[in-house]
């Protein structure tokens, strides 16, 4: 029997989401914390205080989410871990697959900057991941994020031949003032070159110096 793990927090659970986080009905489930400090962040709350954020165990959350069976079930949907770093919280992730079960698909959006032990653990019970590479090329990449991308390629490199191409979707974007459509054609290449099938190129489009979104191209 396993005792109740302690509560983590989330800056967001979105429900009902369609044809965003992967196939049918989806939910988005947002944790708090990330090893990354983007220029351009797209969820500042997960850097921020987390004393006010709502907490669940995975017990509290699949609580929450199970009324939504019967969509994922139907849809082929999904629940997707993001954030912030979903693979920061792999044990959290590893007991909610014990409580949903094997017939939930559940998909990770994450930079794979996190150490290799939590990536190999997740992918026992993640089987679909959406990584956002944000460039190939090292020196930008440290630029935009404030870390090394030596450990998101090695951490990738891995992934490919633990899932295979098809659970992977990698997204890269264009981020204004960071990298050019030439660096993002260099990082499509590289990729290709590791092996990735699946590539989702997008925009970050900034509409001021305090406010952000992105879209897919």
């Amino acid at each position: 029997m396993h005792s109740e793990m302690e509560a983590v927090p989330f800056i967001g659970i979105d429900r009902h989401r369609l044809g965003v986080d992967g196939v049918g009905v989806t939910t988005l489930a947002a944790f708090h914390g990330c090893p990354l400090r983007c220029k351009y962040c797209l969820n500042p709350a997960c850097l921020g205080p987390a004393d006010k954020l709502y907490r669940y165990t995975p017990e509290e959350f699949f609580a929450k989410v199970r009324i939504d069976n019967l969509y994922f079930l139907a849809t082929g949907g999904d629940i997707c871990f993001g954030g912030g770093e979903p693979l920061l919280r792999v044990d959290f992730i590893s007991r909610f697959r014990e409580l949903c079960g094997p017939a939930w698909r559940l998909t990770a959006e994450t930079s794979l900057n996190v150490p290799r032990a939590a990536v190999e653990k997740a992918a026992a019970v993640i089987d679909d991941y959406i990584v956002d590479i944000k460039d190939c090329n090292p020196d930008i990449y440290k630029l935009y994020t404030g870390r090394s991308n030596r450990r998101v390629l090695f951490n990738l490199r891995w992934l490919i031949a633990a899932k295979g191409t098809k659970h992977i979707i990698v997204r890269v974007p264009l981020i204004p003032d960071y990298n050019c459509d030439a660096d993002r054609d260099r990082s499509i290449a590289t990729l290709k070159d590791m092996g990735v099938t699946r590539i989702d190129r997008f925009e970050y489009i900034i509409k001021d110096k305090n406010e952000n979104r992105n879209t897919t191209s």
